[in-house]
């Protein structure tokens, strides 16, 4: 019974070094993930207080700037308006 139980933990911790080698590698996320290109990333996050941040986004190459507090997300600015395009890298300069 010792040495099945020394055999099933050799095993499982030889395929949790595996899979930590590949996920280091980069193998085992192309696997879970698909070719496919992630669209929406979270580039930055600027924490204001415990409950307000600030979140940079980038979503088919534009970048949003996100206001997030217990009352909801709001829109900032976006890269694709010249308006907001000061908006977004001034905050992102600070």
């Amino acid at each position: 019974m010792a040495q099945q139980l020394a055999s099933v933990t050799a095993v499982l911790g030889l395929l949790a070094a595996l899979l930590w080698w590949l996920r280091r590698k980069g193998f085992a996320r192309t696997v879970a993930l698909g070719s496919a290109p992630r669209r929406l990333k979270r580039i930055e996050r600027l924490a204001l207080t415990p409950q307000h941040s600030l979140y940079l986004v980038s979503l088919d190459g534009r970048h949003i700037l996100l206001a997030v507090s217990p009352a909801g997300v709001t829109v900032v600015g976006e890269t694709g308006s010249r308006a907001a395009a000061g908006v977004v890298e001034e905050a992102v300069a600070r």
